[in-house]
């Protein structure tokens, strides 16, 4: 198959992340001896400082890690709504939704938490060593892609006359960024440089980064992070509003620990967070599988993927979430998806169809709308969180939809690393991106927006709950053969991500091998879709029935053949969907391999 860049091989360690610099820095990382959870944490930290449009610290990250000889566990980054955050609350305010910006929105940030509890449990370097990539790149710039310069030119409005402190980090010297001119971020290399200084007299590496995670619950940043939430900010409802965290959520919220949802199939166990994600999404799909495949990339193989994948997203919409008991078993079971499986038929469906596990009544969302393709709000290239989409600035793409009055979707990045050990990483970080909230001024970062995924109505599994968390679209994997981890993979791209990470995963474990490994490129490059046929989990949580918007690339007799089944098929550009990372090893042999996306021009692996 071609591809666009080799799948990387060797024995020494391997890194795949959503930008180029991250990635070097993981790399850098090992090579000074750190291993592969070292490294995700420097690597994290950076992608904080170079795509800021993409993720932040008071952002998320579900993990999925794999010690060497040890179990695949989860670590959960992914904060839970505060106290305050009730439904009675967001109703009394007048909402029917939650609004996709603004502190309403910001559930506990989790993503800081989760990387030191990383860093503590299974890392080897100090607090310092992994920060100081960030700290340099925050103090001294980075070139900025060029997806950073437009997603700042589109809020430039909103950070002039409402998030001034937005303004004063982004737009330096009155105006947006420019590619090639160093951007700085004082404010947030003053934090960390602050934050190593208060804990430098705690003692060794665990008890510094213990007083770390204390800094950040209840020292100066929870502080910051609370006077922040305290200001009535402009969101996407068109008023101001305070938020509801406060300095006892913050105290009262860690990172933890757990065992990770599974499905075996074809000799390959997959691992994802569980149903306070959209994790088993992929799970489900891979469960409503008949034995026999079509052949790959055939219209009747799309078909079945799209379809099947409408059905595991309507369950998603009735019974994932933490705020009810989710019947994940039953979910997965055999008879279940037998049963599910015979609804697909050779026509495309148009309706949201979610199942009766254990003979439990489905109930969706009031609020859920259908978005129609005349409709503003209409993206053809996803009505939740695009990764990929058309910018005012072409040909280069650009990243997150952003409207001048604080409309905004945000994405993703991704992160994946394995090392000569054995260990391997995957994780998701997102959210407090820079179009979320306004910067905090003191730190240099915002809050994030997780509980727009939650509903406003009583009683769903996803309903707005203080202390539980909103169903994430964040969604990391890892895969085992044979009881080994061989495969950690992932993407941005909220509702999309199971989407396109099945189609990766099925081109990984079909197509054929390529030097006694994975093929891993070549199932990255392979042509992507999508569909929007199910509720978005992004403000303002638009769906459209029957659409599918595919790659250019796609054989075009495919794309009529899907017309003709009844689909509503968009064909986008050639390289618009997915920003798949991925590395692998080889338990026999000790090869490592790594792939990276070439669609957004940013997304590198790296190893030797």
């Amino acid at each position: 198959m071609f591809t666009t860049r080799p799948t990387l091989q060797g024995t020494f360690g391997m890194v795949s992340s959503t930008h180029w610099l991250a990635s070097q820095s993981a790399m850098a990382v090992l090579e000074d001896g750190g291993n592969a959870f070292d490294a995700a944490v420097a690597g994290a930290f950076v992608l904080h400082v170079v795509e800021p449009h993409l993720n932040g610290p008071a952002g998320e990250v579900p993990i999925l890690l794999a010690p060497a000889g040890g179990e695949v566990r989860v670590l959960c980054g992914q904060g839970v709504a505060p106290a305050g955050a009730s439904i009675a609350h967001y109703r009394a305010l007048g909402l029917d939704l939650v609004p996709g910006t603004g502190p309403l929105a910001a559930a506990v940030p989790g993503a800081f938490d989760a990387w030191m509890l990383l860093l503590r449990d299974h890392g080897t370097r100090s607090l310092a060593d992994v920060l100081k990539y960030a700290i340099g790149y925050a103090e001294h710039g980075h070139p900025p892609v060029e997806r950073v310069c437009w997603t700042v030119e589109t809020v430039r409005e909103l950070f002039e006359s409402e998030w001034t402190s937005s303004a004063e980090v982004y737009l330096p010297g009155g105006r947006p960024p420019r590619p090639g001119e160093p951007l700085r971020n004082p404010a947030l290399a003053a934090t960390w440089k602050r934050l190593l200084a208060e804990v430098a007299a705690a003692g060794d590496r665990e008890g510094q980064i213990e007083e770390a995670r204390r800094v950040w619950r209840s020292g100066f940043i929870a502080e910051a992070l609370v006077r922040q939430a305290e200001r009535p900010t402009m969101d996407t409802s068109g008023e101001r509003h305070s938020g509801t965290l406060t300095g006892d959520d913050l105290a009262s919220w860690s990172a933890a620990y757990e065992t990770p949802a599974t499905y075996d199939w074809n000799g390959w166990t997959v691992c994802k967070a569980g149903p306070w994600s959209q994790g088993p999404v992929l799970l489900q799909q891979l469960a409503l599988l008949p034995p026999e495949l079509p052949r790959y990339g055939s219209a009747d193989y799309v078909h079945l993927l799209i379809e099947g994948c409408k059905l595991a997203m309507a369950d998603r919409e009735a019974w994932y979430g933490d705020a009810a008991e989710v019947p994940l078993g039953e979910l997965l079971s055999d008879a279940y998806n037998a049963e599910r499986r015979a609804l697909i038929g050779d026509k495309a469906s148009y309706e949201l169809r979610p199942g009766a596990p254990a003979s439990r009544a489905p109930r969706l969302s009031e609020y859920a709308r259908v978005v129609a393709r005349d409709d503003p709000d209409f993206d053809p290239l996803g009505v939740g969180e695009p990764t990929v989409a058309k910018s005012p600035m072409p040909p280069v793409p650009g990243e997150p939809d952003v409207g001048a009055e604080g409309a905004t979707r945000g994405d993703t990045c991704h992160l994946d690393v394995v090392d000569r050990w054995g260990n391997m990483i995957a994780a998701t970080p997102s959210g407090g991106w820079l179009q979320s909230n306004p910067v905090v001024p003191e730190l240099g970062f915002p809050l994030g927006t997780r509980l727009q995924m939650t509903w406003l109505d009583e009683g769903l599994p996803n309903s707005l709950t203080p202390g539980r968390r909103p169903r994430t679209t964040l969604t990391p994997s890892i895969a085992l053969r044979d009881g080994v981890p061989v495969l950690a993979f992932g993407t941005p791209g909220g509702d999309q991500q199971d989407q396109w990470q099945l189609h990766f995963f099925l081109a990984v474990a079909l197509l054929p091998h390529i030097r006694g490994g994975l093929d891993l490129q070549g199932a990255i490059d392979a042509p992507n879709w999508h569909n929007d046929s199910f509720p978005g989990s992004f403000y303002p949580r638009g769906m459209r029935p029957g659409s599918v918007t595919v790659e250019s690339r796609m054989d075009p007799e495919v794309v009529e053949e899907l017309r003709r089944r009844g689909h509503d098929v968009t064909v986008g550009e050639a390289w618009s969907e997915g920003r798949l990372c991925a590395v692998a090893q080889n338990p026999e042999t000790g090869v490592l391999s790594a792939a990276a996306n070439p669609r957004g021009m940013q997304g590198y692996a790296v190893g030797r």
